[in-house]
């Protein structure tokens, strides 16, 4: 099977997006730039017991994307416990609101937001009292 086992989050300042993602999600950052061969730190992002996958922070070679362009790769969803509390620091840290909250009835809290270096990504709560 063709199984997601890491991923890359494209960035244009290094340390603003470790702090955002640190401070939001509790991610820690190992150096890897030497591996690499360009500033590269890979993200930690919970036990490794618990299902998920860890990646990393790159930076961009690239133009950052543009405002309101089309989805062009996929975007990572991170599961949260506590929607609310989350966007706000999201929003405290310098995020933007892409897509607000919305109810998947019976299931989860789900939305969409803009990092610091302009990358799309996704909040899931689970709730099954979401309407």
């Amino acid at each position: 099977m063709g199984r997601i086992v890491h991923f890359e989050i494209h960035v244009d300042d290094m340390e603003r997006a470790k702090k955002f993602y640190g401070e939001v999600f509790g991610w820690t950052f190992e150096d890897w730039s030497e591996y690499a061969g360009m500033p590269y730190y890979g993200a930690v992002t919970g036990d490794t017991n618990e299902m998920g996958i860890n990646g990393a922070l790159m930076q961009r070679k690239g133009p950052s994307p543009e405002p309101c362009q089309a989805m062009n790769g996929y975007a990572c969803t991170i599961g949260i416990e506590d929607y609310d509390s989350t966007e706000a620091k999201i929003i405290n840290l310098g995020g933007k609101v892409a897509l607000p909250k919305y109810a998947l009835p019976g299931m989860a809290w789900q939305g969409y937001y803009i990092d610091t270096e302009g990358n799309v990504f996704g909040l899931h709560q689970p709730d099954k009292n979401a309407k």
